[in-house]
């Protein structure tokens, strides 16, 4: 079977799937979701085994360390998969939801009703977590969803999708086998093939890295949700708590650092400056972060930490629009809450920014003006995340600005359709 043929298959077969899917209960959906969960923890020991093979495939690849850690699944790990399938089953269903209800003059009845987008391709990079989380939030909103995940993850994703099917399957008799597949070769022109069949295929996702999702966005022939990469800020303002801020950019950039919603630049207000970034980069020192600064954040700390060994080097303009995912970090002191504005609209990938203030005023203006998908006011940029924002696992985050955006749970999974109720009118 050519490529062609073979991608032309699974497509057809998850749109036939898609069918079949929507005539499952909430109550049959739940079950399943549980049963996987229950599943996924049993054969944690098989999960792992098929991983290990995955890290070594990556080792012998060169992938970076950032790489490595979203690629490697633990105890820890596999039990998060599993509670998130929980957390998804108990969320409630988000098809069949009645949106809004107008009768016309002429009695027609009109009703806005939610229903499943139908075939969903998620293309996705090392973290193979995400085909469990994908598969049980498109499973739960009706969505029949093939799964693309990089070749260092191929056997780890084939092995969860193996065992949700299966428990699937399990549960209820008439459960769909094609509403979970995954994309079977690590060719990348089935990327091309797959996303040319607009007859099967109603959206594609990709989760990854700048240049996968430019490549996806490029060649698709079907809608694409992406979001390029996470260009994060946190801006302390003049009037901050200066104990606060430091607890916030901290846990912004090294919590995590490999992840989308991580800090990758510090802008600080002038006026808090030489009392502020001294502390900070004791802190950020401690944890071995690499500081790309400009010249007044350079003066200020060559002036106040003289014969301290820093990681410290002069800022560029490209390294404000980077993505470092890395302990690298960008300094920049500030004329006020304007300019931190202009900075984050101008650099900025409209993914998630901070303002740490105690000046409502100020937070008020930089959570209307600032243009991103997520704008928190005293609050850490690691928040943008589907499970704390309470939408069980989640399926990506947008930057786009139609239709979803920022963490996408079950409700950004669904469209909707008109339904009329009449008794017997005719249009005049």
């Amino acid at each position: 079977m050519s490529l062609t043929d073979q991608m032309t298959e699974l497509a057809k077969q998850a749109k036939s799937a898609s069918r079949n899917l929507a005539r499952l209960t909430t109550a049959e959906k739940n079950a399943c979701l549980e049963t996987m969960a229950a599943a996924l923890e049993r054969e944690a020991d098989a999960i792992k085994s098929a991983n290990a093979l995955d890290m070594q495939t990556a080792s012998r690849m060169g992938l970076p360390s950032a790489m490595l850690d979203r690629l490697k699944l633990d105890e820890k790990r596999i039990a998060a998969m599993a509670k998130g399938l929980r957390e998804v089953a108990a969320l409630p269903d988000p098809v069949g939801k009645i949106l809004e209800t107008r009768t016309r003059p002429n009695g027609l009845k009109l009703q806005k009703i939610t229903t499943p987008i139908g075939v969903i391709v998620i293309i996705y990079e090392s973290r193979p977590n995400v085909t469990a989380d994908a598969a049980s939030l498109c499973f739960k909103s009706g969505n029949a969803t093939i799964l693309r995940g990089g070749k260092e993850a191929l056997n780890s994703n084939q092995t969860i999708a193996r065992l949700m099917i299966a428990a699937g399957k399990q549960t209820i008799s008439q459960f769909p086998e094609n509403a979970i597949q995954v994309v079977p070769t690590t060719d990348r022109e089935a990327i091309r093939e797959l996303l040319s069949l607009t007859q099967y295929v109603d959206l594609c996702m990709p989760r990854g890295g700048e240049s996968l999702i430019r490549a996806v966005a490029e060649c698709s022939k079907v809608p694409v949700i992406k979001h390029y990469k996470g260009v994060c800020h946190v801006f302390v303002d003049s009037d901050a708590d200066l104990n606060m801020a430091e607890e916030i950019a901290m846990n912004a950039k090294v919590q995590r650092p490999a992840v989308c919603n991580a800090m990758e630049t510090l802008l600080v207000d002038k006026s808090i400056a030489p009392q502020f970034l001294p502390a900070i980069t004791q802190k950020l020192a401690e944890k071995s972060v690499e500081l790309r600064a400009d010249e007044a954040t350079q003066t200020i700390l060559k002036s106040k930490m003289n014969g301290q060994n820093l990681k410290l080097k002069s800022v560029t303009d490209q390294d404000f629009f980077t993505e470092y995912n890395d302990y690298i970090l960008n300094v920049r002191v500030v004329d006020g809450l304007k300019e931190a504005i202009e900075h984050i609209n101008h650099y900025g990938s409209a993914h998630s920014d901070s303002i740490v203030t105690r000046n409502e005023a100020r937070a008020k203006q930089f959570l209307g003006e600032v243009d991103s998908a997520t704008v928190y006011w005293n609050a850490s940029t690691r928040f943008t995340d589907g499970a704390e924002f309470g939408m069980g696992a989640e399926i990506g985050i947008s930057t786009d600005k139609i239709g979803a955006r920022g963490p996408m749970g079950l409700e950004e999974l669904t469209s909707y359709k008109w339904i009329g109720i009449g008794n017997g009118q005719v249009r005049s």
